[in-house]
């Protein structure tokens, strides 16, 4: 049915009016820029409305306006972005560590919506759902027709009320059906905390984002450590922390500087939007050592903790160079329960080095032309590239053999059937030569194909002599093959302490709390080894945070 031109006009104005006040109480601008912001609104209320009544076909309305938002926010940065009603629900969970569900993180794994992990503590958790568990059917809709996305929000609701999940699990013969109840699901902000050490004379704090009540939840951390006896460094793990409120951020660095220090500014479009972040409390430990663990995935937050502490000379920044995401979003509430993250200033940290990433936006002029700065002591610092450790330790990375496991979901795929016949698991339980043994076995008798990129080479090659009839090859690409056969078999020999460690995780997962895993895989992290065995030697550690002239 074609709509009608009124009925559409006044779809159009609304929509006019109602971007042009969002605009309009979000910033001043002067005379022309509000002449220019008229004009615009008015030819794209002209040209949607022209659309969605003229054109040939009938168009979806909703659909057109969402494709215009995007591709203007296309223009800006990554980190701009709209916000339907279906996402806003994200936000609570950035900002608040919390969102009304089952407690189920999913995802898709060779193709099906696979149970990622049961957050500990939610009725999925509760009710015995396990990582690995595949989902056919979510509120008595089939999920073979559904995105993650989908999942998602039917499993999210008003706490109390139910919605029906069906589960396929390795090992069992016929579907599980659980009524799975939606209650306030809390994401702990401190997924660890221990002691560390030859002596366990070291704490360790594993923070997986900074909401409202990560500096309370870090702060306890510390305190219930300190209870347990004197400490004589801390490790603060920030890997893999995505970051989140800004507050936070300066609420954790004030535990370990002196009050009144500035963690952090933010500049805006205009010189008068620039505005400093200080502690305002006595710091918890004011001198006791702290290494802050960093990789690339340590973004926003977690970079203003990092970049704060190596600015002030007061820990020693350890791991990879970090994201590199230094831009200020504020959300901005838009009609129908959605909303604008708009990027509206950057941040820099106390010696003025600006914490995104200068290549991540082509276009960016705002960046300062120098790279280099100097911290409280006098140590060089440099910008550009996110936050860069004083020492810079790596994560092994995974052989050719281990990546294409992986790719083929083969470690997942065993850990599913290690659960599946074995019931319960030893508390002190790790995987040896046999249990890799074991996994080789499955692969052959699952018929799991891993190729290995020589293998994958071997195959182009091969394609390409049959197609021109290179008959002289044939002997020495079937020596190639019987020779890379024999490398694969070698590879398990060589690597095996690698494959063993992502056995071991995989099927811990199965079984054990976050908690108990990271617990568990403490000894074998490298990262967290470096970090220790720095904390227990002084004289290093404060060598590090001199200035080269005065070691």
């Amino acid at each position: 049915m074609r709509r009608s031109r009124a009925n559409v006009s006044l779809l159009g104005m609304a929509l006019a009016v109602s971007m042009g006040m969002g605009v309009l109480v979000g910033f001043w601008a002067p005379d022309d820029d509000l002449f220019e912001l008229r004009k615009g609104l008015r030819i794209f209320g002209a040209v949607y409305e022209e659309v969605v009544t003229g054109y040939v076909e009938p168009v979806d309305p909703g659909h057109l306006v969402r494709v215009g938002v995007d591709a203007m926010l296309e223009e800006l940065d990554p980190y701009t972005t709209y916000v339907d009603e279906s996402e806003n629900a994200r936000i609570d969970i950035i900002t608040e560590g919390q969102y009304g569900g089952v407690g189920l993180d999913i995802g898709r794994r060779n193709g099906a919506l696979t149970v990622v992990a049961p957050v500990a503590g939610g009725d999925a958790y509760q009710q015995g759902v396990r990582t690995g568990d595949v989902i056919t059917e979510v509120a008595n809709q089939p999920a073979a027709s559904l995105s993650v996305e989908d999942v998602e929000a039917l499993l999210r609701g008003p706490p109390g009320t139910t919605v029906p999940v069906t589960v396929e699990r390795a090992g069992r013969p016929s579907p599980l059906t659980l009524t799975l109840t939606r209650e306030r699901v809390e994401l702990p902000d401190v997924t660890y905390q221990g002691r560390v050490g030859a002596e366990r004379e070291l704490g360790y704090v594993k923070l997986e984002r900074f909401t409202r009540d990560a500096p309370g939840a870090v702060e306890a951390a510390l305190d219930d450590l300190r209870d347990t006896g004197p400490l004589q460094g801390v490790v603060l793990d920030l890997r893999d922390n995505p970051g989140g409120l800004l507050r936070a951020a300066v609420r954790i660095t004030a535990l370990f500087v002196p009050q009144g220090t500035e963690v952090v500014s933010t500049r805006g479009r205009d010189d008068d939007e620039t505005e400093s972040y200080t502690t305002d409390r006595v710091p918890l430990l004011p001198e006791t050592p702290v290494v802050v663990l960093v990789n690339g995935q340590s973004a926003s937050a977690s970079e203003i903790v990092a970049g704060a502490l190596q600015d002030h000379d007061r820990g020693v920044v350890m791991g990879t160079t970090t994201y590199g995401k230094g831009l200020v979003q504020n959300v901005r509430s838009l009609p129908h329960n959605t909303a604008l993250k708009l990027t509206t200033a950057q941040y820099y940290t106390p010696s003025g080095r600006t914490i995104q990433r200068l290549d991540a936006n082509p276009t960016d002029t705002t960046a300062p032309p120098s790279r280099v700065h100097e911290t409280t002591g006098g140590r060089t610092v440099r910008d550009g590239h996110g936050i860069r450790p004083d020492v810079r330790v790596a994560s092994p990375s995974p052989s050719p053999l281990e990546q294409a496991l992986t790719r083929r979901g083969a470690f997942f795929r065993y850990a599913n059937h290690y659960a599946a016949t074995h019931d319960t698991l030893a508390a002190d339980f790790s995987v040896d030569e046999s249990d890799l043994g074991a996994f080789r076995t499955w692969l052959d008798r699952e018929d799991v194909a891993y190729s290995l990129r020589a293998e994958r080479t071997l195959d182009s090659l091969r394609a390409q002599a049959e197609a021109h009839n290179y008959e002289g090859l044939r002997d020495e690409t079937a020596a190639l093959d019987a020779a890379l056969d024999e490398a694969k078999a070698a590879a398990f020999d060589r690597h095996a302490p690698a494959l063993m460690r992502h056995l071991r995780r995989e099927i811990l997962a199965r079984y054990v709390s976050a908690s108990r895993r990271i617990e568990a895989l403490l000894p074998a992290d490298e990262q967290v080894t470096a970090a220790t065995d720095l904390l227990q030697t002084p004289d290093r550690y404060e060598r590090l945070l001199t200035p080269e002239g005065r070691r």
